[in-house]
């Protein structure tokens, strides 16, 4: 399994945590303890995204756009020196 989630943050890179429990269809608490292995080797960036709702952006929670569509996982490429691929698919 873990080599399927390389091979699937590798060619579709980066990808949100939302991303990967719809496409393993398991709980984002079992991707993250993977994604944590990769993490600590180095090979994994985990970045979160500041949600822009104008409820979020006056202080408070949407509870709807603040949910794990911001948490957002790139594999980092050894031909670039260790830099993240770049995070535009979310921006």
């Amino acid at each position: 399994m873990l080599l399927d989630l390389k091979n699937y943050l590798e060619a579709h890179n980066p990808a949100s945590i939302g991303d990967l429990a719809t496409h393993y269809s398991i709980e984002p608490d079992a991707l993250r303890g993977m994604l944590d292995h990769w993490i600590r080797k180095g090979k994994v960036k985990r970045l979160e995204l500041g949600c822009t709702c104008k409820s979020c952006s006056q202080g408070g929670t949407c509870g709807s756009c603040c949910s794990t569509s911001f948490e957002i996982y790139q594999w980092l490429d050894g031909a670039n020196d260790g830099k993240a691929a770049s995070p535009d698919r979310y921006s």
